[in-house]
């Protein structure tokens, strides 16, 4: 012991204190059992850690650095990535403008507190599926309960907000751009089910292995939200709108069609740049706004469009009409086109159904609803339980069944639940480009994966790498607007 340099001591004492802080922190003791492993890799040493150093082979010593060095990588980024900082991509529009697609942020874990893994059995940077071998990135046993570690903060009104997807628990493996829920109720359980073709095998993924995605908070433990031709309002308040907030619009012109580089220009991107196109075709459903053509024009009835006043010409064509999505500033700078006849802004009846699917309320119109808060009770009956159910049965893991009318919880008549858990109400700032809660309803709190701070890298997909593929103006730009 005496032959042990100063330098070694002072290592040992310093990873061990900032060791030991981390488990006061995380508050699982039990990992004081490693402690012992780093006195031996600085002190005692009994141990041969670094065995390959003495080897008098050049490849062994070589290839034991390698294994080194990415070892301790490996475990820095598991740590790292677990409780500190996380990467984000932006996949799709339902934030933009405020955060757009191709940016990549760094979420902060401990904004908000750290989760402890519920999947502890995982490939570090997977989040359930390996890439090229695709497979399971983890072990779904052992399974951990919920537990957050302290953070700096709670999620506030109009956070911003990484979270993993609520109604991604249940998965058909063929179709994952439509989740579970909704493949059920347009298709029907037995379908699903049963079309592997189709639909693939159906497959249930743990809380912190289903996808992230990215929206801002809008509703709080605790508050009663509703929508009223689509603008919020919280216990009655009418709240203010994010500065960037976009809704979809269709925009007839005089006749000529806009040009790609005024489009581009006025910020609407390549892939929301729909070209609406009326038939007298009694197979197309009116009110659909979803099927395309072979040129990629989207194919409505002349029912429809008409219904929206855009009249026929004379030569008995309606003149181009688009669809796309816009802010308050770019929809006043396209009413001053002489080329743009009128601008509408979508009805709500294009939005479809809204959760929960039982009631008639719709992306525009929606509510009233109470979010639930971490003991409050209310009072469950037949006509509200279409909203609680998923959460009862499915977020807080109780039995509970509907006999002749009455409701079972546990095997126990009930009238009314009490909330294990605060919920939280997230929506997108493209309101009518946005699967939200809308859609598939309360975000729990242990789904909340952490708060993004800054975009540190962002790539445009409609350029090239020459011509403006990065977007340099957004580097470091806060994400917290």
């Amino acid at each position: 012991m005496k032959n042990i340099p100063l330098k070694n001591w002072i290592k040992c004492a310093l990873y061990s204190l900032l060791y030991i802080a981390f488990i006061v922190w995380v508050g699982n003791f039990w990992w004081l059992l490693l402690l012992p492993l780093i006195i031996d890799i600085y002190i005692t040493k009994f141990i041969p850690w670094t065995f390959w150093k003495k080897s008098e082979s050049k490849a062994v010593r070589k290839i034991g650095e390698w294994i080194d060095a990415i070892l301790f990588a490996l475990v820095a980024v598991y740590f790292i990535n677990l409780f500190i900082f996380q990467n984000y991509q932006i996949p799709s529009s339902s934030l933009e403008k405020t955060l757009l697609v191709g940016d990549f942020l760094l979420v902060s874990k401990v904004a908000y507190g750290p989760r402890t893994p519920n999947t502890p059995l995982s490939f570090p940077l997977a989040q359930h599926t390996l890439p090229v071998i695709n497979t399971k990135s983890y072990i779904s046993k052992p399974q951990w309960d919920y537990r957050r570690l302290r953070g700096f903060g709670n999620v506030q009104l109009n956070d911003i907000v990484v979270f993993n997807f609520p109604a991604g628990d249940t998965v058909a493996l063929n179709v994952q751009q439509m989740d579970y829920y909704s493949l059920v109720e347009r298709f029907g359980r037995n379908v699903v089910w049963n079309d592997k073709q189709k639909f693939g095998r159906i497959v249930y993924r743990p809380v912190d292995r289903r996808e992230n995605y990215v929206k801002r908070c809008v509703g709080l433990p605790g508050d009663t939200l509703q929508i009223i031709n689509n603008q919020i309002y919280l216990n009655g308040q009418k709240q203010d709108n994010p500065p960037l907030l976009q809704h979809n619009y269709f925009v007839e012109t005089t006749g000529i069609w806009l040009d790609a580089d005024y489009l581009t220009q006025l910020g609407v991107s390549r892939d929301d740049r729909r070209i609406i196109k009326g038939v007298a075709n009694p197979n197309i459903p009116d009110f659909i706004l979803f099927e395309t053509d072979i040129l990629g024009t989207y194919i409505v009835s002349a029912k429809t469009l008409e219904s929206l006043g855009f009249a026929i010409n004379l030569s008995g064509q309606h003149a181009p009409v688009y669809n796309f999505p816009l802010t308050q500033e770019m929809l006043a700078q396209l009413e001053k086109n002489p080329n743009v006849k009128s601008i509408t802004i979508e009805p709500e009846r294009f939005g479809g159904k809204a959760f929960p699917f039982e009631y008639s309320w719709t992306r525009d119109n929606y509510g009233p609803v109470y979010i639930p808060k971490r003991g409050a009770t209310i009072a469950i009956t037949m006509e509200n339980l279409p909203v609680y159910e998923r959460a009862i049965r499915n977020f807080e893991r109780n039995k509970l069944e509907v006999k002749n009318g009455v409701i079972y919880i546990n095997d126990q008549k009930a009238e009314e639940y009490t909330f294990k858990m605060d919920y939280f109400w997230l929506m997108g700032d493209n309101r009518h480009n946005s699967a939200d809660s809308r859609s598939w309803g309360f975000v729990p709190e242990d789904h909340v994966v952490g708060r993004p701070v800054f975009v540190w890298l962002s790539l445009n997909k409609d350029k090239g790498l020459f011509n403006g593929k990065i977007r340099w103006e957004r580097f470091f730009k806060s994400a917290r607007q």
